[in-house]
């Protein structure tokens, strides 16, 4: 398994779990829309994420929540660059699929690009190997429009687990080296709450693969529906159980909303964990 990850600021050690600090800037993200779409509002926010303990801080600006309607590359680079300029230097995600949005965003200092389509704009993969930026290939059945309406697999761990070996290989064959990517299974992209739960009790078959995991539960309906707690906001205890689960399972990088939570949980989980690393 890769106890490293490349990107384009150098190589982040995942010896110990990593923490992705999500920044949306787009008005309909199914947690906080609307909250950072001033630039200014968006830097700010990272720059807590990041002294609360965020790793890498991911700037989006289109929501990919269940039902969300696509945005323009325009309207995307008018969201993103700013913000990503403005934190020029840090350990910055992308979160994007668009080939333009990934390539202007790795110009202004970006070192990740998180795609949840995995790589289906070659434009993108090409952006990724000429900067050596990081690479997250994360598993969706659909799109935001439609994933959630009738979500089906024989096997979906077998399903996530080969979609993303693919999906690797073809990034690789685009130029990308192996040590830059990161794959992701995709929870709630395109799953039922029995999924999710599938996939993240399997996640060590998933790291048979060989590349670190990211994985995303932070917030999402799933965690509702086991909790009863229906604002995102509140779930937060919850992710932070999913979190630590998802990191002795094999869990490299966590993408969550509530960095300082999830921080100490996995401080506590660690120390439980591996006494020697606590």
């Amino acid at each position: 398994m890769a106890t490293s990850w490349l990107t384009a600021r150098g190589r982040l050690d995942l010896s110990t779990p990593r923490l992705m600090g999500i920044v949306n800037v787009s008005p309909d993200s199914f947690s906080d829309g609307g909250r950072l779409l001033d630039a200014g509002q968006a830097i700010a926010h990272a720059r807590t994420l990041q002294a609360e303990g965020a790793d890498i801080v991911d700037i989006g600006g289109e929501s990919t929540r269940p039902n969300a309607d696509e945005v323009s590359v325009t309207t995307e680079l008018e969201r993103v660059v700013p913000v990503v300029e403005g934190l020029a230097g840090e350990m910055v995600s992308v979160d994007t699929s668009k080939g333009e949005v990934a390539a202007a965003a790795l110009a202004a200092g970006a070192a990740i690009v998180n795609d949840v389509r995995a790589g289906e704009d070659p434009r993108l993969l090409e952006s990724v190997a000429a900067y050596n930026a990081g690479l997250v290939l994360m598993h969706m059945q659909g799109n935001p429009r439609t994933m959630q309406e009738n979500p089906h697999y024989q096997s979906v761990v077998d399903e996530v687990s080969e979609f993303l070996s693919d999906r690797a290989r073809k990034a690789m064959q685009a130029g990308v080296s192996r040590e830059q990517i990161c794959v992701d299974p995709g929870i709630g992209f395109g799953k039922n709450v029995d999924h999710n739960l599938e996939l993240l009790a399997g996640l060590e078959e998933l790291r048979r693969l060989g590349y670190p995991l990211v994985i995303g539960t932070s917030r999402k309906a799933f965690l509702g529906r086991l909790t009863g707690l229906d604002v995102a906001a509140d779930r937060d205890v919850a992710t932070a159980v999913s979190v630590v689960l998802a990191w002795e399972r094999g869990g490299s990088i966590f993408r969550v909303h509530n960095v300082a939570v999830c921080k100490a949980a996995l401080a506590v989980g660690v120390a439980i964990v591996r006494p020697s690393e606590g």
